[in-house]
């Protein structure tokens, strides 16, 4: 009724976008927030970014969004993390593993110089390690896991992959029991905190089951 009254009001569009995202319906809402970004790109341009990332899985367009908006409002922030993360979490995505863990590492490193490793979100160095596993770089992306788990200690997925790269150094008997303590944080609901979780897989996100997990 308001875009009938108003086609303009970009916020209406966000809107009528939003629960249509949620529901898994990508195409039909990316219409109506592509126009929220027509009549107020300034504003709905790194929403729009940040939708393209983590719900339609759009990488390459969503980096072409995030790297317009720090064309213009440098390395702002949406949905509480940075554009320059979700370049590197698209990057991850499109396994461009090494430009990715740049990207992180730029980042974390900047958070820890200007507030401290406190203040360095888990879930960003948990895609840092990440980054390091994809390129078999074990030993630092374990490394990078401890610093997540020292933020957040019992973040299930990032135990997982720290098993798994354990398991790679040889390291089976500290693996197996870290595994199973990925399980137990698991069972106990403990995994990625991001809002939209409840309706959107996390890159890396690990899916578990009764009788054991699956990626």
């Amino acid at each position: 009724m308001g875009l009938q009254e108003d086609s303009t009001i970009a916020y209406l569009w966000q809107q009528k976008a939003m629960p249509l995202f949620k529901q898994g319906k990508y195409e039909l809402g990316m219409q109506y927030l592509d126009k929220a970004v027509y009549y107020d790109r300034s504003s709905w341009l790194s929403y729009r970014a940040f939708i393209k990332c983590i719900f339609a899985k759009t990488y390459r367009a969503a980096i072409a969004d995030f790297e317009e908006c720090m064309s213009y409002d440098g390395n702002s922030h949406v949905m509480d993390h940075s554009y320059r993360f979700y370049i590197a979490l698209s990057l991850l995505q499109l396994n461009e593993f090494q430009k990715a863990e740049a990207l992180f590492k730029e980042e974390i490193d900047q958070m820890q110089k200007e507030r401290g490793e406190e203040w360095v979100h888990h879930l960003e160095l948990f895609y840092y390690g990440i980054s390091l596993y994809e390129q078999r770089k074990y030993e630092s992306a374990v490394e990078a896991f401890d610093r997540a788990l020292n933020n957040y200690h019992r973040f299930s997925d990032v135990k997982y992959y720290k098993a798994i790269s354990l398991a790679h150094l040889g390291k089976t008997e500290e693996a197996s029991a870290i595994l199973e303590e990925a399980k137990f944080d698991r069972s106990d609901g403990y995994t990625i905190t991001e809002d939209n979780v409840i309706y959107e897989r996390y890159p890396y996100q690990v899916r578990w089951d009764q009788h054991g997990l699956h990626q």
